[in-house]
């Protein structure tokens, strides 16, 4: 065998431009692991990183200490993406840089308003601005003039997030500011607003000392796309959009009303006629939620539907919640009027039944995106129908009670399926052998509370099955599925990402050691492509599951989720072990809008993310807690008899 050395000396007969050449092509995380190989590429990683055009560091939330080497002065920064969860107002002048063009920064809960007035200050190329959480934790401000010097300095930006609650600012001053924005602004999204604010925003104003017959146009001129939540969907509110905005495409409107709104501050027939008044919208996306009370468009019905389809026509995608009082027939307009509609999401569709997919093939519809939530009066007959248009990569049928095999079976047709969400349906474990004929091509998959479902639809799903794509897999609240289901999930091998096995009474410690001890392959680590895994309220787990999860068991986990009644001293010491593990105990949903949120969604790799936080800690010496000690050999035998 060569010589540690003497390979490295090789190394050093190479020019430096080369070995740069060929490592700035990997991504950050990839570079941060190849420097922790040997001195030569520890070199050249550090000087990589002076003037690589991209960074991306959204997997891990790190300190300003562990971030300030990875950001050296270089002026050829055009894109930063972050995870701000750890960093505060000391990180600014190591996050803002004069070169940026792409600024995306999440989790900025404990930054204040300057952050916003730095970006303005500093960074007058930005064209994309996303902010999230900004000064949501208590003690934190924003004022409004934090978001003027934002507005004002960057005079490029064409596409803005703010993702946080910007109804804090004072109302009689939040029109003015938004009239220095830049004029290149064509998409704009906004976390919570006021239906109020946003209707003195995209509205038409008076000019100073003129008279209400004299109105300059609204200061959005060029907006293509606004994606708003809002306290309530008025007409007033979708009336001024539709008016104010003429080249709008992309219309995305979503409220959670406290309580039951009054007819001015609700959205009924006639609002819904002014939808589309420019005839340029492609996506429109109305939604109820009822996170805070059962609320319901209950102002809207067939009526509505058919005033709005009249204007529609070109719609590609359409996306509909809480109509409670549209009926078939309304939805049907829909679906006859919009011919190049690829894209359809429907919720609480109280009166959907099987009648609006009866007579689908007579469309020329081509969808490839489906989702039917809370419709309880569809059955498989539905289905059977829907999946006529057999392009589709998306089918979302969650809390849809009374589909059972049979749809399966039908499913069992869509060779391009890559996302199937079946919550709460009717499912057995036979039914689920229907599906290994497309298994193959699933990225994700959800059977959440579908109460029938036991051990054996695990090999049902995967037996026999080989070059398994699935990376998302949510097996929870089935209270008949136990160690021995997730053992036979672990013989097979499937390259999951995110497990989630919440609310599952039967699962225990044995779970735990199946998958810590899992290989992908016979190359990899033991359970090394889990990055997502939720375990709250699984009703087995002690303390010994914790000692399979430290290292070197499960390198790539990011997330993950236990009860809340699990020893205080057990979890702190598994965030000092593992400092990047985001642990949850109080019953919140891990990467919560998974499904809500399919853009782009297929693919993610990122293999080496674990050497990446090796070299992050290399400088911080070993932590020696007590609770997290190497396995004795009790634990290693155990860990022989589970390897598979």
């Amino acid at each position: 065998m060569a010589d540690p050395d003497e390979e490295e000396g090789s190394l050093d007969q190479l020019p430096a431009t080369v070995l740069e050449t060929i490592v700035s092509k990997l991504d950050v995380g990839s570079i941060c692991s190849v420097s922790s190989t040997c001195k030569t590429f520890n070199a050249c990683a550090s000087h990589i990183l002076t003037f690589v055009p991209s960074f991306d560091l959204l997997d891990i939330a790190p300190s300003i200490d562990l971030l300030r080497p990875l950001l050296p002065p270089n002026p050829y920064l055009k894109s930063l993406k972050l995870d701000c969860g750890r960093l505060d107002d000391s990180a600014i002048n190591v996050v803002v840089r004069d070169s940026l063009h792409e600024l995306y920064l999440q989790n900025c809960a404990d930054f204040s308003g300057k952050l916003l007035s730095e970006i303005g200050g500093k960074c007058a190329d930005l064209r994309y601005l996303y902010l999230g959480s900004v000064a949501e934790k208590r003690g934190r401000a924003i004022h409004i003039s934090d978001l003027e010097e934002l507005l004002r300095g960057c005079t490029r930006l064409e596409e803005l997030i703010l993702m946080f609650d910007v109804s804090l600012f004072l109302r009689h001053n939040f029109a003015l500011i938004w009239a220095l924005v830049s004029e290149k602004l064509t998409s704009l999204e906004i976390g919570y607003v006021s239906s109020v604010m946003v209707t003195e925003l995209v509205g038409p104003s008076l000019g100073p000392h003129q008279s209400p017959n004299h109105v300059r146009p609204s200061i959005l001129p060029g907006i293509q796309k606004l994606c708003l939540s809002v306290d309530y969907i008025t007409d007033t509110m979708v009336s001024t959009i539709s008016k104010g905005l003429m080249s709008l495409t992309h219309l995305d409107l979503r409220d959670a009303p406290l309580i039951e709104p009054t007819i001015t501050f609700d959205l009924t027939n006639s609002g819904l006629q002014q939808i589309n008044q420019h005839g340029k919208l492609k996506h429109l996306s109305l939604v109820r939620s009822q996170e805070f009370t059962i609320t319901y468009f209950r102002r809207v019905n067939d009526l509505g539907m058919l005033l709005m389809a009249d204007k529609c026509a070109n719609m590609e995608s359409i996306c509909l919640g809480g109509f409670c009082r549209v009926t078939d027939t309304g939805f049907k307009t829909i679906l006859h009027s919009c011919s190049s509609l690829y894209k359809l999401q429907v919720s609480y569709g109280i009166h959907l039944t099987d009648l609006v997919f009866h007579d689908i093939p007579a469309t020329s519809l081509s969808l490839i995106h489906v989702s039917l939530r809370w419709c309880n009066l569809l059955t498989n007959h539905a289905i059977k129908n829907l999946v006529l248009n057999t392009r589709l990569r998306v089918l979302d049928l969650r809390d849809c009670k009374h589909f059972g095999d049979e749809a399966l079976r039908a499913i069992s047709a869509l060779l391009e399926l890559k996302i199937l969400l079946l919550d709460g349906s009717n499912i057995s474990d036979f039914g689920l052998s229907y599906l290994r004929g497309i298994i193959n091509s699933l990225v994700s998959l959800s059977v959440r509370g579908c109460k029938r479902l036991t051990d054996k639809c695990i090999p049902a799903l995967f037996e026999g099955s080989s070059k398994l794509k699935l990376q998302q897999l949510d097996l929870s609240n089935l209270p008949n599925l136990s160690d021995n289901g997730v053992l036979a999930l672990a013989k097979c091998r499937v390259p999951i990402s995110e497990l989630r096995m919440r609310q599952c009474p039967l699962i225990g410690d044995t779970s735990v050691m199946a998958l810590a001890s899992m290989r992908v392959d016979e190359d990899r680590l033991h359970g090394c492509s889990l990055r997502l895994l939720d375990l709250y309220n699984c009703g087995g787990i002690t303390q010994l599951s914790f000692r399979w999860l430290k290292k070197p068991y499960f390198p790539r986990l990011r997330c993950l989720g236990v009860t809340g009644s699990a020893s205080r001293d057990i979890i702190d010491a598994l965030a000092r072990n593992r400092p990047f593990l985001h642990v949850a105990c109080h019953a919140e949903e891990l990467g919560s809008n998974q499904w809500d949120n399919l853009h782009g969604l297929y693919m993610h790799d990122n293999d080496e993310v674990d050497e990446l936080e090796q070299w992050l800690l290399e400088e911080e010496g070993d932590y020696n807690d007590e609770e997290m000690m190497d396995a004795d050999d009790d634990d290693a035998e155990l860990l022989d008899h589970l390897a598979l």
